[in-house]
């Protein structure tokens, strides 16, 4: 008997002594499990936060990518020509070229006596400048979408308007009367008023803000 009770002593301590460890281990692992399960989680959030950003940055870079690029773009280049800008410019919002053909460009630049009502005079260096760059970037020597646009609803018409194009006017039919009457937008030749990227060849809706 007595031997039977010492032996069953025996067995529970060796039991015991090696089951501690084994429930440490345990419970070391769940803790460890959990902690993980938190941190992963906690991860996942704020990687789904980054991959949304991500998205938004790609998406951004491809705007600017097809915006800047020559090739099968939405808007239109830049200007690239400090006389021109200089000239123009100082009167007026300065066009890009590629809102009409050469042969307006040509039209205008040949009755600057008679320039919507004033007289233009430009010496002949700053005259041969603005003509070779307007013509070679004119809309019918572009390869933008917008460009296409315009000399798709042009047809045989010689417009000396920006205002006058059909591609434009469709473009702001919702645009009333009296929104153009607005004291900081006065007419729809004025496209730096709502076209807030204007300068930059880009006319994104995304960009626009009529002034109140």
């Amino acid at each position: 008997m007595y031997h039977k009770t010492m032996f069953f002593m025996f067995c529970l301590v060796f039991v015991t002594l090696f089951s501690i460890p084994s429930f440490l281990v345990y419970a070391d692992d769940d803790h460890k499990e959990n902690m993980w399960g938190n941190l992963l989680a906690d991860g996942k959030g704020d990687n789904d936060d980054n991959c949304q950003q991500k998205r938004k940055q790609d998406h951004h870079r491809d705007e600017g990518h097809h915006r800047d690029g020559d090739h099968g773009n939405s808007s239109v280049k830049s200007l690239a020509n400090p006389t021109y800008q200089f000239q123009c410019g100082a009167c007026h919002f300065a066009y890009q070229p590629e809102f009409l053909p050469e042969s307006s460009w040509i039209k205008i630049l040949t009755s600057l006596d008679d320039h919507f009502g004033e007289s233009i005079e430009l010496d002949a260096e700053s005259e041969k400048i603005i003509t070779d760059y307007l013509k070679s970037n004119s809309a019918d020597h572009s390869t933008t979408k917008r460009a296409a646009k315009i000399m798709k609803g042009l047809g045989n018409q010689t417009p000396l308007r920006i205002t006058q194009i059909p591609y434009i006017i469709k473009e702001h039919h919702e645009i009333t009367p009296d929104i153009l009457k607005r004291e900081f937008i006065g007419s729809l030749s004025n496209c730096i008023a709502c076209h807030t990227t204007a300068e930059d060849g880009i006319y994104d809706d995304d960009n626009v803000k009529i002034p109140k």
